[in-house]
């Protein structure tokens, strides 16, 4: 069985968020007390997914680069690669190509967030799919579907087709920024055409899946917070829900580290010199309260 790689696209150039962005990766912003990618990086961790990608612009690769080195600090093998030009979701799979090999590929987008006590549970749905030689997506229902690749239904409720940002959407369903894909991924991203907007569209894949009847969808249940943090409004209500909840539980999300510690990617004594680093902040004083437990 092969293994899951994962790819984290942290490219684009963030212009929903002006001038926030001028300066900075979408992906590094705060969402509360922890860099954006912090939560995308988690889920692939939570996944069981250790060997990871992180393809950014050329000028935001540095950035990444000196956020997480190589990974080893939390168990991790880290890699890099450039996507010069916004050129569609569906090229991240072309640029890690080598990267991916013979394996299936988790791919995620870097300002997608989700959090749930039963999310672990519906990661593994989409693994054992992935054993089946089925790839997934995860359907979540929004308000404002048109600016979201739309999941379509027929009258027995399966899917029919997926539209990239209908004009009027026929359903709520959209496909959020989480994909598993199983190994030919590779070949059909390479056959793509650009759409009429120049980009590789992950649709097309998705479709291509679809017509071949090796795609299945993962619905979000209503236990799942999913958030796409790229308007102002978005990004500020991540915030809000992190901190609320954190200040109820006494308990981080995307907390890498700790993550780590819990799957046995590092030890006690790798963790502190982490926590050590950090300790005038809260969250260096979470990670050090953890080793006293």
């Amino acid at each position: 069985m092969p293994l899951t790689k994962g790819i984290i696209l942290a490219g684009g150039y963030g212009t929903r968020l002006y001038p926030l962005t001028y300066g900075t990766s979408k992906q590094l912003l705060p969402v509360y007390d922890k860099p954006m990618i912090y939560y995308s990086l988690s889920t692939l961790m939570n996944a069981g997914i250790k060997d990871i990608m992180i393809i950014s612009t050329p000028n935001d690769l540095p950035r990444f680069k000196d956020l997480f080195k190589d990974g080893k600090h939390i168990g991790l093998n880290i890699s890099y690669a450039h996507q010069k030009n916004p050129n569609g979701i569906a090229e991240s799979l072309i640029i890690g190509a080598d990267f991916i090999g013979n394996d299936n590929i988790c791919l995620i987008l870097g300002d997608n967030i989700f959090h749930g006590n039963n999310f672990i549970s519906l990661l593994d749905k989409a693994r054992l799919n992935l054993e089946n030689n089925y790839s997934t997506i995860f359907g979540v229902e929004v308000d404002d579907p048109n600016d979201f690749g739309v999941i379509e239904f027929d009258s027995q409720n399966k899917i029919h087709n997926i539209v990239e940002k209908p004009d009027n959407a026929s359903s709520n369903i959209i496909v959020s920024g989480l994909y598993y894909y199983t190994n030919d991924v590779l070949q059909i991203a390479m056959n793509l055409k650009p759409s009429p907007r120049g980009e590789l569209e992950i649709t097309d894949i998705n479709n291509h899946y679809l017509a071949q009847n090796k795609l299945r969808l993962v619905k979000l249940d209503s236990e799942t917070s999913w958030i796409d943090t790229g308007t102002y409004d978005s990004l500020m209500k991540a915030a809000k829900y992190f901190q609320d909840y954190e200040n109820k539980t006494a308990k981080k999300v995307a907390c890498i580290e700790e993550i780590a510690l819990n799957l046995g990617y590092i030890d006690k004594k790798k963790l502190k010199n982490t926590a050590n680093s950090m300790k005038n902040s809260n969250y260096g004083r979470y990670l050090l309260n953890i080793l006293k437990k």
